[in-house]
């Protein structure tokens, strides 16, 4: 085995050694600002997108707490909007009803006048009818002839008399 030869040992060293020297020289001229560029390009560009995505994450939450103030604005104004709703519909209601109460109580007047009117039309119809029976039936029973006012005072008597 030749690498087992002492005498060849100097010139393997040596060999050895240009080589390394050779090697470390390239990685260090050549490979190695190569590969720290693209690494500093690569951190830099991991730090832009972690600063970019905590700007977006600030608009995001800004945005969310913009909206939920909105959100808790628009449920106020509807609320308010529903009572102011509600209120105006029960004055109306109110109203209605007080002008219904009104023209119930005014037709139930109306009537309740008519009615007192027929009754007493009526009244003075059974009076006369009365009146007129009367002197009718002493024409025939009695045959004696009443004058007609007479006979309306007797009837309107006899009726004061009932009512009592």
């Amino acid at each position: 085995m030749p690498q087992l030869d002492t005498s060849t040992f100097p010139s393997q060293l040596l060999w050895l050694l240009i080589t390394f020297v050779a090697l470390y020289a390239m990685m260090a001229w050549v490979a190695l600002p190569r590969i720290g560029a693209v690494i500093e390009e690569r951190q830099r560009r991991v730090d832009a997108d972690l600063d970019r995505a905590a700007a977006l994450k600030r608009e995001a939450d800004a945005a969310a707490a913009d909206y939920e103030k909105a959100m808790t604005d628009a449920r106020r104004a509807s609320r308010d909007t529903l009572r102011q709703a509600g209120d105006t519909l029960a004055k109306r209601a109110e109203e209605r009803q007080k002008a219904l109460a009104g023209s119930l109580a005014a037709q139930v007047k109306a009537g309740e006048e008519r009615i007192a009117a027929a009754r007493n039309a009526a009244l003075a119809e059974v009076q006369s009818v009365a009146a007129e029976v009367a002197r009718s039936v002493a024409a025939r029973l009695a045959e004696i002839e009443i004058d007609p006012a007479r006979a309306a005072s007797a009837v309107a008597a006899t009726l004061a008399e009932e009512k009592r």
